[in-house]
C-alpha cells in the first residue's frame, strides 16, 4: 500500500492526498473502497449531503477511526454561533463519530454575520473536543487574514480550488508565509484536464494517467494537500500512485503555463468572495 506523506501545521498532520466526496451522493461503498485502497484523509461537508455515506463507508471499511483524518464543513447558512453549534452536532450525528479531525467554515458569510462570531464558534467547537483542528474554505487572502486575527485558536488550512488551469501562486505563497496548508479541491478541474494535449503528452511519455500528472504537479509545489474525487475504483487507486516519480523542471513549467483567465470552476454567484 502506498505510504502517503503528511503535511504539518500547528499540530495537524494532513495526508497530502485525500478523497473528496462532493457530488458523490450516497457514497458509502465508494468511501469504503477509497479507505481500502489506502486513503486516510476523507473530505466531506454538510452542504454535500454525503456525510451519512462517509460515516457508513468508514464503518464498512474496517479502518480504525483514529487512523482516518476526517474533514467536514459548516455551510454559509449556519455561521451565527448558535446555528454553527447545531450544524456541527448534526454533522457528527450524520457521520456517527464523536469528533472530526478538521472543521472548516465552508464559504464566507453572505449575510454580514460578523466574522468574529463565526471564528469564536469555530474555536469553541475545537475547545469542546468536537474537532481536533480548524480551517477555512473559499476565503480570499483578506478574509483569511481577518480570520487568523479574529480566531482564538490556530487555523491549519485554507481549502480552495487549484489545478493547472487556475493561477493560485499568490494564495499559495500567502499560505506558506502564514503556516497554513493549502488544501486543493477540484485538482483535476472536474475532468476538464483530461482532454489537455500538454498533460496527455507528459502522461504518455511517463506511462502515467493525466490525473496522476496533474496531482504530481500539485505535490511537487509543496505545502499542498489535494482531494481528488472519483466513483471509479481504478481512478480512486491511481490517484494515490503519485509518489513514485518526479516531474522535471521543464515538465513543471509546461504545466504552469496552462493557467487561463477563465480557469475557475467553483464560482457561485452571490456567494464567492472577490478572488485574489
Amino acid at each position: 500500500m502506498t505510504s502517503i506523506p503528511a503535511l504539518s501545521a500547528h499540530g495537524a498532520q494532513i495526508p497530502a492526498i485525500g478523497f473528496g466526496t462532493s457530488q458523490l451522493g450516497n457514497c458509502g461503498e465508494i468511501v469504503a473502497a477509497a479507505l481500502k485502497a489506502g486513503y486516510r484523509h476523507i473530505d466531506t461537508a454538510w452542504k454535500y449531503g454525503t456525510e451519512k455515506g462517509v460515516g457508513e463507508g468508514i464503518r464498512a471499511s474496517g479502518v480504525p477511526r483514529k487512523e482516518i483524518f476526517l474533514c467536514t464543513k459548516v455551510s454559509h447558512e449556519y455561521l451565527r454561533a448558535a446555528d454553527f453549534a447545531k450544524s456541527v452536532d448534526e454533522s457528527l450525528k450524520n457521520l456517527q463519530v464523536d469528533y472530526v479531525d478538521l472543521l472548516h467554515v465552508h464559504w464566507p458569510t453572505i449575510d454580514n454575520i460578523p466574522l468574529a462570531e463565526t471564528m469564536g464558534a469555530l474555536a469553541k467547537a475545537k475547545r469542546d473536543g468536537l474537532t481536533r483542528h480548524i480551517g477555512v474554505a473559499n476565503f480570499n487572502i483578506a478574509l483569511t487574514e481577518e480570520a487568523l486575527r479574529l480566531c482564538p485558536e490556530p487555523l491549519v488550512t485554507l481549502q480552495a480550488e487549484y489545478h493547472p488551469y487556475l493561477e493560485q501562486t499568490k494564495v499559495l505563497d500567502y499560505c506558506r508565509r502564514k503556516g497554513l496548508v493549502f488544501t486543493a479541491y477540484c485538482p483535476l478541474a472536474r475532468g476538464k484536464l483530461f482532454k489537455d494535449p500538454v498533460l496527455a503528452g507528459i502522461a504518455r511519455s511517463r506511462g502515467k494517467s493525466i490525473a496522476q500528472i496533474a496531482l504530481r504537479w500539485l505535490m511537487q509545489q509543496g505545502n499542498i494537500a489535494a482531494i481528488p474525487r472519483s466513483a471509479n475504483p481504478q481512478h480512486i487507486a491511481e490517484s494515490l500512485q503519485v509518489f513514485d516519480f518526479e516531474l522535471s523542471a521543464d515538465e513543471m513549467k509546461r504545466i504552469f503555463v496552462l493557467k487561463r483567465p477563465d480557469g475557475r470552476i467553483a464560482n457561485p454567484a452571490g456567494r464567492a468572495p472577490p478572488w485574489d
